[in-house]
């Protein structure tokens, strides 16, 4: 639907093209996301009660652990339930506000995600290059100032850009090539110069992938050459088995975050995009509580504990 002033019109609603009109791909679609968005939600929710209830698990990594599954339930929150309703209905359409919104949450819960596995990698590098001072550095308050840091940081840049997006004009077709408000794909239906928009883009893709991602580099970096250093094998395993499911979650989100951001505009494809969106927009949410259930002993242990109906230490 559009509104018409003089000879211009005015967009008041969008159409999410996302992946085809076939009926029966649509009801497969439909089972394959409804039970990802379950999983996703049930392993993070999981996750986040093991660590408010497990004495066991209240420790500096386990309070990031647990932020980090909040954040996921919220980030695949942005974009499945929109999706399945759609898949459901049929119903493609979304208004210019609801499209805002989406967008506005996407990019302030993905650019916090950035921040808080930069701060997770921080706390490996006290733990492991400086175990003597991990108490005095990692202390609560410091927990605390990090992960909230995390949580904020992508307001301001969230707002500014959702702000330019839906402060330009749209003026021609309303079809969305992909299957949510993304900024690229929204502004192609804008049909003024987008040149400051593409400027913003470049700053947010240094400040909130490159800049962390580097941080990343840097305390890994710090961590390889201390945990190379130690003399017992068993040391060395330990150090390096603390790290890896933080690891693996960096690899996934970065990886194909940056594939999405960073190549060339030259080889972007549409199908491609909307796979590489897919990937760290639903895939990676479910995949991080697997991974960190599967990978630490301590969280198998405290789910174990759950599960055989051991009774869990309050919350102190």
């Amino acid at each position: 639907m559009d509104k018409e002033l003089g000879n211009q019109t005015f967009l008041t609603e969008f159409i999410l093209l996302g992946f085809g009109a076939s009926p029966k791909l649509q009801i497969l679609l439909l089972l394959l996301f409804l039970v990802i968005y379950i999983v996703t939600m049930a392993g993070n929710i999981l996750i986040m009660a093991v660590v408010v209830v497990d004495q066991h698990l209240h420790t500096p990594m386990y309070f990031f652990l647990g932020n980090l599954s909040c954040l996921e339930t919220c980030y695949t929150s942005t974009v499945l339930p929109s999706m399945l309703a759609s898949l459901l209905t049929g119903d493609r359409t979304i208004s210019v506000g609801g499209c805002a919104a989406q967008m506005y949450f996407f990019l302030l819960l993905g650019s916090a995600e950035c921040y808080l596995l930069a701060a997770m990698a921080y706390d490996r590098y006290v733990a492991i290059c400086h175990p003597l001072r991990y108490v005095a550095i990692m202390e609560r308050r410091s927990c605390v100032w990090l992960v909230a840091g995390s949580w904020l940081s992508g307001i301001p840049v969230s707002f500014i850009q959702t702000t330019l997006v839906f402060t330009s004009l749209f003026c021609g077709p309303n079809k969305i090539d992909h299957f949510f408000c993304d900024v690229a794909p929204v502004l192609q239906l804008v049909c003024a110069d987008t040149s400051r928009n593409e400027m913003s883009n470049i700053t947010i893709t240094v400040v909130f992938l490159a800049i962390p991602f580097t941080l990343i580099l840097i305390s890994y970096t710090c961590i390889i050459a201390t945990v190379l250093k130690m003399s017992s094998p068993g040391s060395r395993h330990r150090a390096f088995s603390t790290c890896s499911s933080h690891l693996v979650v960096v690899t996934l989100f970065y990886g194909s975050g940056m594939v999405m951001y960073l190549r060339p505009r030259s080889i972007h494809t549409t199908e491609n995009d909307k796979l590489l969106s897919l990937f760290y927009t639903v895939v990676t949410p479910m995949l991080n509580p697997v991974i960190y259930s599967l990978r630490n002993k301590e969280v198998k242990g405290a789910l174990r504990r759950w599960v055989a109906g051991k009774r869990l230490s309050p919350l102190q």
